[in-house]
């Protein structure tokens, strides 16, 4: 009778499910432990490489129109947003690539799957409009390139991410500011929230009301195992690192 009691419990254990298990976002692709730049070809590649989840890269508005791939608003003294593209192409990056534009990364992270791209639009530092005409041009390029099926958006925002399921429906956007509840990001149509770790410990039932609520969850930038840690055992679905190695090796444990 016992040995059947155990039987059932494990049983009923087993078909229990389980919470699914925190995917790695490379933040600005996995550059810091490979010696390459970040938000370049290289780092996505390297993302690539260690079967990262997501590799998430930052975007800004050439002065005629046409979006790079950079997490500062400037470059070695060039001011991104009163710059041609023409301009922008000469800038080399510290291993000689070329500065990206948006269309060449898209392109280089295209043939996988494994790898999703996670698009940050930039808010521009020239107004509104400027940020929303980036939002406007990067939604086409991704179409325009093929790949839309791997591509998530996230932005600081709100009227951009907004702007982006206006724009395409059913792409995936997360909203970086850490100001709306999983309740106002649900009634707006967003589907989760990209939130800095600081947040979700002053906030902690904001990770379960978004569980319940079915809304995406990301923690960034998160380098220490320690919150690490605690974001796993509060079923964070992502989180954004720039220590991607350090975290699959402790998912694995």
């Amino acid at each position: 009778m016992k040995l059947l009691f155990v039987c059932l419990l494990l049983g009923s254990l087993a078909m229990t499910p389980q919470p699914p298990k925190t995917k790695v976002i490379a933040h600005r692709g996995a550059w810091k432990n490979t010696n390459v730049p970040e938000n370049s070809i290289a780092a996505l590649q390297h993302a690539i490489a260690l079967k990262c989840y997501g590799s998430e890269f930052d975007v800004h508005l050439s002065a005629d129109s046409v979006p790079f791939v950079l997490h500062d608003h400037s470059i070695q003294g060039v001011f991104i947003e009163k710059t041609s593209a023409a301009e922008l192409s000469k800038i080399k990056l510290s291993n000689g690539e070329a500065l990206p534009t948006l269309e060449s990364y898209l392109l280089a992270g295209k043939n996988q799957t494994q790898t999703r791209l996670i698009l940050e639009i930039k808010t521009s530092q020239l107004g509104k409009a400027r940020s929303l005409a980036l939002t406007k041009k990067c939604v086409e390029l991704v179409t325009k390139a093929g790949v839309a099926s791997i591509t998530d958006y996230i932005a600081f925002d709100f009227d951009v991410c907004l702007e982006v399921k206006k724009l395409s429906p059913r792409a995936h956007v997360q909203y970086l500011n850490g100001d709306k509840t999983p309740g106002q990001l649900a009634a707006a149509g967003l589907d989760g929230f990209d939130y800095h770790f600081s947040v979700l410990q002053k906030n902690e039932n904001w990770l379960a009301d978004a569980h319940q609520r079915k809304l995406s969850t990301n923690a960034w930038t998160v380098n220490d195992e320690t919150i690490m840690q605690w974001l796993m055992d509060r079923h964070v679905e992502m989180i954004t690192t720039n220590e991607p190695e350090k975290l699959i090796q402790l998912l694995n444990k």
